[in-house]
């Protein structure tokens, strides 16, 4: 057999997995001090954030307690005069002009557009037109892109939370007096596990504002599913203080990082699947179907030959994606089938773990993918794409691509991953 070298890819430590404990709420200056507690570099983040072409403030970060733990408290000050209101277009041309990494980019300006969203929908405005401080305010998009850059460089790759109490009573807005939860929070917080909703003080509710738009936008942008702690190896603790004593429970946000367990071959993971069942869609809308559903993320998808009622044959459509990406999918869906209706589940799916590796062939460098099965074992699977490549390049049978890599799994002896 040929000799092969294999070649990881780069940075292969595995990224982190987190659960926000929110048991008094969660707001965008909590959770940016709570990755800071839990080990974000308050000097890489200052640097980050001068990436940002944004003035007339600065960031205090100090220790204080709430209900007797100490924790981060971090505070936005402004210099000077409130500034104006910005409108998103303003807040994504901020952000886009940095030369901040592209992940920091992409999901700080997705949080706000969230945010927009929830706010023109509950004032009746278009999106173009929402300009309110809640928002524009310099504190607001320091907390976003913060929160953002903390989590790129703790790389955290999956969120979860425990289900959120939302406080009652009434808050000051630019809007006027407003019920707590605001209806921008509410708006972002569909689909969400929620406690003590506008629950007065002495049925067990804190009237005091919990949760705010921003860590709402915020939860739902990044959080995976609310529930229990998932299986981790802990590794890093924060807590994130908030700026009021509340009277029945500390004023805190924790966070919890750490790692799949060691031993657990298959991660366990929640994900969201669509159903519907068409008879009157042709093949090719089907297959046009297929390739937007992909291109917006989808994890899979899949035609089922089905029987449905009047006996005609149809075909059920089954797409996976992540919490958080069903709204647009099934927008898609309902767009391209005109289908009536869609079933929406949450479901746990069991994936094995696996890496991108780069071995030498007799054809030259191919990426494969590194699998490690349930009794620790580990195998290579083709990649299709690069095997495709292989064999268009050198006008060989796309199988005997496949067969080579598939043998790699017969000779553990040449390969040292074994």
């Amino acid at each position: 057999m040929t000799d092969m070298t294999l070649k990881y890819a780069k940075d292969e430590r595995p990224n982190s997995m987190a659960y926000l404990d929110c048991f008094s709420g969660i707001s965008g200056d909590m959770f940016l001090a709570a990755l800071l507690d839990a080990g974000m570099n308050l000097g890489i983040l200052l640097e980050d954030l001068k990436l940002l072409p944004l003035k007339g403030y600065e960031i205090q970060v100090g220790r204080e307690k709430r209900g007797g733990i100490k924790g981060t408290r971090l505070e936005v000050k402004l210099l000077g005069g409130e500034p104006s209101p910005r409108g998103l277009s303003e807040i994504k041309q901020l952000i886009n002009s940095s030369t901040l990494a592209p992940e920091v980019k992409t999901n700080s300006i997705s949080v706000f557009e969230l945010l927009a969203r929830a706010e023109a929908k509950v004032h009746g405005v278009r999106l173009d037109e929402v300009h309110f401080h809640e928002v524009g305010a310099v504190d607001s998009i320091v907390d976003i892109v913060g929160v953002c850059i903390a989590i790129h460089h703790l790389k955290i790759s999956k969120f979860f939370a425990s289900p959120v109490p939302l406080g009652s009573g009434f808050i000051k807005s630019d809007h006027g007096t407003l019920p707590v939860p605001a209806p921008a929070t509410v708006e972002l917080l569909k689909g969400v596990p929620i406690l003590g909703a506008s629950l007065p003080a002495r049925q067990g509710g804190v009237e005091e504002e919990l949760v705010t738009p921003t860590g709402a936008a915020l939860l739902r942008h990044f959080v995976q599913d609310f529930g229990p702690i998932p299986p981790m190896q802990l590794e890093k603790i924060g807590w994130g203080v908030g700026a009021r004593d509340l009277p029945e429970r500390p004023n805190l946000l924790r966070v919890l990082i750490g790692r799949e367990r060691p031993g657990t071959r298959a991660s366990i993971e929640v994900v969201v699947l669509l159903e519907t069942n068409v008879d009157d869609v042709t093949p090719e809308t089907l297959g046009f179907l297929m390739e937007r559903l992909f291109e917006a993320g989808s994890l899979d998808v899949a035609f089922v030959p089905i029987q449905m009622k009047k006996n005609r044959p149809g075909i059920q459509i089954q797409v996976m994606c992540f919490p958080g990406q069903e709204e647009d999918l099934a927008r898609l869906i309902f767009m391209e089938t005109g289908t009536l209706g869609i079933r929406v589940s949450r479901v746990e799916r069991r994936i094995l773990a696996r890496k991108k590796a780069v071995i030498e062939s007799p054809w030259g460098s191919l990426e494969v993918k590194r699998i490690v099965l349930p009794d620790g074992s580990r195998l290579f699977a083709p990649e299709y794409e690069a095997c495709k490549r292989v064999a268009v390049e050198r006008g060989i049978p796309f199988r005997s691509v496949l067969e080579w890599v598939a043998s790699l799994n017969r000779c553990p002896k040449d390969h040292p991953s074994k």
